[in-house]
């Protein structure tokens, strides 16, 4: 008897797992549907991006890759920074974190790289493992330090509070309960954030539009938690400088 529970138990587990990975994209986009605001994110791997296309799509904002580190500048961030400006689209422009970086270093670097964001979306720093790091991860004290001084910089300059974007993984190692004032965009293309306050949702990697043309086939898509007038209301004002 009891090795028969412990199969129905094996079985079902199986059968969990399974429906999940087939149901990665239909879970999260369904829970996703009943956000108003929708948007993506991009890099150099879209490539070429005709963003009237783009827009046509129903994407109301979008987050595009400015920099990483302290010295890299992703090679489609002017041309897609001044193109989709051209559109109804609400853009912003997010940093690649780096842990082998210091923060005031990463905070000169993507102000000198985007300058001003009056009308467009706070800044944005990505933080999550790369390489080996969840393998080797750094100090949680030195990057919680180096974080606070890259947000204060970000924020001095903009006169916004920056969006943290962020894996579980990330969350819980470094973010969770030390930097609470701060929007928090997640990523979870399983299921919907649970027992999380997130103000965006990366809810899918395997997205598929017309409009681009890069070595990736997929995009990401995200949603905003609140209504338009709410979404409105973190775009960088005139009062914001520079």
């Amino acid at each position: 008897m009891k090795g028969r529970i412990k199969i129905i138990i094996f079985l079902g587990v199986i059968f969990i797992l399974a429906f999940m990975i087939v149901s990665q994209e239909k879970i999260p986009s369904f829970f996703a549907g009943k956000y108003k605001m929708n948007g993506i994110d991009v890099s150099r791997y879209q490539g070429d991006i005709d963003w009237e296309i783009i827009e046509g799509q129903g994407i109301d904002f979008a987050f595009i890759k400015a920099t990483e580190g302290s010295s890299h500048i992703d090679p489609c961030f002017e041309k897609n920074w001044e193109e989709a400006e051209q559109t109804s689209i609400f853009p912003g422009a997010y940093h690649f974190f780096s842990f082998d970086s210091n923060g005031d270093a990463q905070a000169q670097h993507f102000i000198g790289t985007v300058k001003s964001l009056r009308g467009k979306l706070p800044p944005v720093v990505d933080v999550e493992y790369y390489g080996d790091k969840e393998n080797n991860p750094p100090s949680k004290k030195e990057v919680q330090g180096q974080l606070k001084v890259m947000f204060e910089e970000l924020e001095e300059y903009y006169h916004v509070k920056p969006v943290i974007y962020t894996t579980y993984k990330a969350y819980h190692d470094f973010i969770k309960g030390e930097f609470t004032e701060y929007p928090l965009w997640i990523r979870n293309v399983y299921y919907p954030p649970v027992f999380i306050n997130w103000t965006f949702w990366q809810y899918t990697d395997k997205a598929v539009l017309d409009g681009y043309q890069g070595s990736e086939k997929y995009i990401d898509r995200n949603v905003f938690y609140g209504s338009k007038d709410e979404f409105e209301g973190l775009i960088v004002g005139e009062s914001a400088f520079p």
